[in-house]
């Protein structure tokens, strides 16, 4: 690892996370329609509850619940950074997302000088940022 950048804060003498993963929790308007949604862009699901499964992609992963409160929902994002935009943005045109799922938007591929990224909402309205960081 190299010299940090001014904008990097080191707390080394803080705890020493060692983390293995983060799960965020997502609320769904209309469970069983996530669920779908969820499963036809390749997450894995184990069921937990009658009302809450974790979805997964390899390492990475989310708890999907049957609950939804408006504004915690229409203020959730999350960025998933993937291998290829260009491609992955194509597998999403595929699936046809946007005519199967009633709230379902998705926004093609940007430039930033950070990287590159396109949008997704889910049918319940969290936006999910897939993207790449710039080389």
């Amino acid at each position: 690892m190299g010299k940090p950048d001014k904008s990097t804060i080191l707390f080394t003498d803080k705890l020493n996370h060692k983390a293995i993963s983060i799960r965020p929790f997502l609320g769904a308007m209309d469970f069983e329609l996530s669920r779908k949604f969820y499963h036809d862009l390749g997450f894995l699901e184990t069921v937990l509850f009658p009302t809450m499964s974790l979805f997964r992609s390899e390492q990475l992963g989310f708890y999907l619940q049957d609950a939804y409160v408006k504004d915690w929902v229409d203020n959730t994002m999350i960025f998933m950074e993937v291998q290829n935009v260009d491609q992955f943005f194509a597998e999403l045109l595929e699936l046809k997302l946007e005519t199967k799922y009633k709230g379902a938007k998705l926004m093609p591929v940007r430039e930033y000088d950070w990287g590159r990224e396109c949008f997704l909402h889910d049918p319940s309205g969290i936006l999910w940022h897939f993207g790449e960081f710039a080389r």
